[in-house]
């Protein structure tokens, strides 16, 4: 085994030169590498049985069969814990708390249930075989060890610990662990509690989904302001960084172009769109940027509530995390932004809304990686 390490190491930092001489030196040992490992293929899986052997006779044929199962589940698991938790303050350039990159994932799975776990899992295919694996595949290895006679021994799931609880100061562990694997450049990023990593990717979402129909909306009430549409046309591909965040329109202001009649096209026309669908026009051009003004809108909407302290962060390990808003925008939300961005423009059930909402429960509204997205 510390041959096979060695040997892939070698390849590794050779592929990894910059020079010529490390191409050439490189290109001669991966075919060493590739007889070597060849050579030692089955040696390096008779080893991996030989550990699945031991493994049943200490722990029990049913209970090492349910790890290896539970194996691929769990590998789906925790790359949407890396996707949605771990990284969540990539775009704003910080990460959970000391410790936590890797250490939150236990309280995801305690938060879990059964069914939600299963579901992480659902579709995932296994990978494909790789002529150089150590390890025989999974379905191999659970063959051969429910081959075994039974020990009488059940697979323990439902009553025995996690695998953590063999730790000592686990949190130390977690923190030495990420010293260890994290590049060095994670070292300027700035640490944050999880409720406000939630809080500031919502925020950020929230804007990012907001700003382009802020933008368009401005440009559209300067386009109508001097009866020209020269003056517009001249302002639609200008891209939206141009425009200052305090010179843009507030949600009220949108409701009211919306009201007075701007929405369709003058400002749907000016939302960024891709050139494929530059020439669509009517209700194919409506149905096609309608998401996007939703996604604006409820943007807006998420700002004013965080701003006003009506919306709160929420880690929801068992679910998405993301602002809790007031019950009364759980009822009413997507029905008032539906009404605001239909054909013929409603905005008094969002006015509704943000003139007496009372926050007497929360719902959860995702900012992680995709916006809301409505027909």
């Amino acid at each position: 085994m510390r041959g096979r390490a060695a040997v892939l190491h070698t390849v590794e930092a050779f592929r990894d030169g910059s020079t010529r001489l490390h191409f050439v030196i490189g290109s001669l040992y991966a075919g060493y590498a590739r007889m070597f490992l060849r050579a030692s293929q089955a040696v390096a899986r008779q080893q991996e049985l030989a550990a699945d052997q031991v493994a049943a006779r200490h722990a029990g044929r049913d209970a090492t069969a349910a790890a290896l199962r539970l194996l691929p589940i769990l590998g789906a698991a925790h790359a949407y814990y890396l996707k949605t938790y771990a990284s969540m303050g990539g775009p704003l350039d910080a990460l959970p708390p000391v410790g936590q990159v890797h250490g939150g994932f236990h309280q995801m799975l305690a938060a879990l249930t059964q069914e939600r776990l299963a579901a992480l899992g659902a579709g995932t295919r296994p990978p494909q075989p790789h002529q150089y694996d150590s390890h025989p595949p999974d379905g191999e290895r659970i063959a051969l060890i429910e081959q075994l006679p039974s020990d009488g021994r059940s697979d323990g799931s439902a009553d025995e610990p996690a695998a953590l609880t063999l730790l000592r100061d686990r949190e130390r562990v977690f923190t030495e662990l990420e010293a260890r694997i994290l590049p060095p450049e994670t070292s300027r990023l700035r640490r944050m509690t999880w409720d406000d990593l939630v809080m500031a990717r919502a925020l950020a979402d929230a804007d990012g989904w907001a700003r382009p129909l802020r933008v368009a909306v401005e440009r559209a009430l300067r386009s109508a302001e001097h009866g020209a549409d020269g003056a517009g046309s001249a302002r639609r591909d200008a891209p939206a960084e141009a425009e200052a965040s305090d010179a843009l329109p507030e949600l009220e202001e949108v409701l009211d172009a919306f009201d007075s009649g701007l929405l369709w096209m003058a400002t749907a026309d000016r939302m960024p769109k891709p050139h494929q669908a530059s020439r669509l026009v009517g209700a194919s051009a409506r149905n096609f940027i309608r998401p996007r003004i939703f996604d604006g809108l409820a943007g807006m909407v998420h700002l004013r509530l965080a701003g006003t302290g009506h919306a709160t962060s929420d880690i929801a390990w068992a679910g998405q995390p993301g602002l809790a808003l007031p019950e009364a925008w759980e009822q009413g939300m997507d029905d008032a932004l539906d009404a605001a961005v239909a054909d013929t423009p409603d905005t008094a059930p969002l006015r509704a809304l943000l003139a007496g909402h009372t926050p007497a429960g929360i719902r959860q509204c995702p900012p992680a990686a995709e916006p809301i997205k409505r027909g």
